[in-house]
This record gives structure tokens, sequence and C-alpha cells, in this order.
């Protein structure tokens, strides 16, 4: 079952594994994205992100439909935190299993791609002089 999640709250890898674990799936991957304090040499105050939460939360079941067909995928677990971010904290989890690593590598892999590129979530960073809008707007 594919559970997908925007939220103000903490993200748990924790809960991410215990999402997509399956009795007949070999291979779990997850990937972390964290807040860094640092970004083409400046250095970053904090990090906002928002998102269009119902839009991201049809994006990424598309993106889990795409990694099951592609990479035979059985469960997908994708979460997105939204407001002020400290360093170090998980901005975004991403976790497939399916029946061989190779195929949950590629799974999480093609959903995190995705998700940076299409995904209406948007990142904005403080630094000590103004601030800047990070990837697409």
């Amino acid at each position: 079952m594919d559970r997908f999640l925007i939220t103000r709250r903490p993200l748990s890898i924790d809960r991410a594994y215990r999402a997509v674990l399956r009795p007949d799936c070999g291979g779990v991957c997850v990937f972390v994205g964290t807040v860094r304090n640092t970004h083409d040499a400046k250095r970053v105050r904090n990090i906002s992100y928002t998102a269009f939460a119902e839009m991201a939360l049809r994006t990424f079941r598309r993106f889990a439909v795409e990694a099951r067909r592609k990479h035979g995928c059985r469960a997908v677990y994708v979460a997105h935190r939204t407001g002020v971010l400290k360093f170090t904290e998980a901005s975004v989890i991403v976790a497939a299993s399916a029946p061989h690593r190779a195929e949950a590598f590629a799974g999480c892999r093609l959903i995190i791609e995705r998700l940076k590129k299409i995904a209406p979530i948007w990142k904005e960073e403080f630094y000590s002089r103004g601030k800047a809008w990070i990837g697409r707007r």
C-alpha cells in the first residue's frame, strides 16, 4: 500500500521504512533529503518550504504508478515537510520496495528526481542579506 504525506511535522525514517515493508520484496530503498546550511557559497540562515498540497499528493501518486510500471515497485512512501526547517532536518523522504534491490533503487531515484522537477513544492532560502527562491517557481 502506498502512502503520501505533506506535513509541517518532523518526518520519520522508521515510518517510511515500515510503510513499504512487504514479505514479497527483498529490496527496500529509502532516500532522505536534509536541510544544509550553504547554497552556491552563501551561508543560509533558514529555509522555508511551501506546497500546493492537494496537487503535490496527486503528483506523488503518479510517480508511484510510474515506479510500479517501469521498475516493478510494490510499495511507495513519499513525505515532504513544509514550513521553516532547521539544518539537518529531513525535508523529504522517499521509500520504495521491490522484489530486488536494483528495482527498489531505480524506483526510489525515479520518484525523487520527478518530485524535484515536477511537484508543486517551493523552497525559499534566507541569508544574512536577502533571500532567494530555489529551483522552479
